[in-house]
């Protein structure tokens, strides 16, 4: 058996932080985590002797401990997200995104690949219009929405003691409403976003990506990934007209007007926008949200005391969040020769700063497997951090209070009523089946 070099991860852990199934085993998942912090955490991640060509990736470095998750997370100027992909990729994934592209990493160019100066520019077009005094205009909007999400859980849930899968019924469809609204996209398209947000976002699972298939090879789910892409930019390519023709004082009639140093936004790069926006923007928040519904219905007493002390309520959003962590890595690389953690890192070298690792750090979140509804602080890196933190995150945090607010309103209790399951992912990730059991007030 050849030694390996220090630092570098066995290939049985190799195999598994890459592999999509292993983000479904959720405990198996930070048990791996843990060992990596306490005896490797920076350690290389490398192809094993048996992987076959399809399986080859280059090789890179795995962050798993908070604290330095957050120094690599707040120093854009060590750790760029451009030129390599921002997403763990394959060499043959690789490959067919340059030849998609155009010569590209990047599948899709959007804010998560920019960095300054370019993506500040590109950030600021659509800033205030995620930020707190903004989003208070959409609240009654919002809760409207809400409602009518809790009427589809009741009406799912047949009665008082039925039972309805809040995966599919709510934490899917309601954030996906909100975005869309907010975007200009009109209501009989949603069902076609859903359906191309969770091939890109969950190409690896066969429940997500339409195929029903078991085990695809990775050439394959890239393919899945491509198409969902193309049809976005199709879709957004006659937004665009319709915006610049009729604009209004939506997202898309934003982005479709914008101008960066004097010139419009090149299609690539309107096309991604509109895709960070409509992607990223409910399926992040649909992970969070049914983590929030998991932790409840398994503790019954947390909530009956919230449903008596909405003031709770913020601590379980952020907490759920958390405990979730729906984006579940970014890669970076690095601009100069530097160091991690004690490890050294050289100019050019690939790193995956991995967010389920960090969040789950007892160095920072006492027993952090727990859901602590009253964890404070709750420094999180959930949104990431410095100048690629999430740009709707306050959006995440009002559309679940609300939800939540509608939610113990009119429901007295809730339990488990059989197995969850997770999303096969590397990248985001979370429940994709939550059936419970639902008793209205």
């Amino acid at each position: 058996m050849a030694t390996l070099a220090p630092n570098t991860a066995p290939p049985e852990i190799a195999r598994e932080v890459i592999d999509p199934k292993a983000y479904a085993e959720w405990d198996h998942l930070l048990d791996t985590f843990d060992w990596l912090r306490e005896h490797m955490p920076v350690a290389r991640i490398e192809p094993g002797p048996d992987a076959t060509a399809a399986q080859v990736f280059p090789p890179f470095w795995l962050v798993t401990r908070y604290d330095d998750v957050m120094r690599v997370s707040k120093d854009n100027a060590t750790f760029l997200n451009n030129p390599r992909t921002v997403v763990f990729s394959t060499a043959d994934g690789i490959e067919f995104a340059k030849n998609f592209s155009g010569g590209s990493e990047h599948m899709v160019a959007s804010l998560v690949t920019f960095d300054a100066p370019v993506h500040m520019k590109y950030r600021k077009l659509t800033q205030s219009w995620f930020m707190p005094a903004n989003l208070r205009t959409i609240e009654d909007e919002t809760r409207a929405i809400a409602r009518a999400a809790v009427d589809r859980l009741l009406a799912a849930a047949g009665g008082n003691g039925g039972v309805a899968d809040f995966s599919k019924t709510v934490a899917a469809p309601y954030p996906l409403h909100v975005v869309m609204q907010i975007l200009g996209v009109p209501e009989e398209d949603e069902q076609r976003m859903l359906t191309l947000t969770q091939q890109m976002f969950g190409g690896q699972d066969e429940d997500l990506n339409q195929s029903g298939m078991k085990d695809l090879p990775p050439e394959v789910i890239t393919q899945i990934v491509a198409g969902a892409v193309k049809d976005f930019e199709a879709y957004f390519a006659k937004l665009t007209a319709e915006k610049r023709a009729h604009p209004t004082g939506d997202v898309a009639s934003t982005i479709a007007n914008a101008t960066v140093d004097g010139e419009p936004l090149n299609d690539r790069d309107m096309m991604g926008y509109y895709i960070i926006v409509a992607a990223a923007g409910h399926d992040t928040t649909s992970a969070s949200t049914a983590g929030a519904m998991l932790a409840l219905a398994q503790d019954p007493e947390q909530w009956a005391r919230v449903k008596a002390d909405r003031s709770l309520l913020p601590g379980i959003v952020e907490e759920a969040i958390r405990w979730t962590s729906p984006v579940q890595h970014f890669m970076r690389t690095a601009a100069t020769d530097t160091e991690v953690g004690g490890q050294k890192i050289e100019a050019g070298d690939w790193l995956m700063i991995n967010y389920v690792a960090a969040n789950h750090d007892p160095a920072q979140f006492e027993r952090p497997r727990r859901f602590d509804a009253a964890r404070s602080p709750n420094r999180h890196l959930a949104f990431g951090a410095g100048a690629h933190q999430c740009l709707g995150l306050h959006l995440a945090r009002l559309e679940m209070r609300i939800l939540f607010e509608e939610l113990l309103d009119r429901v007295e209790r809730v339990e488990l009523a059989g197995d969850c399951a997770r999303s096969k992912s590397t990248f985001v990730g979370g429940l994709k089946t939550l059936p419970l059991r639902v008793t209205a007030s």
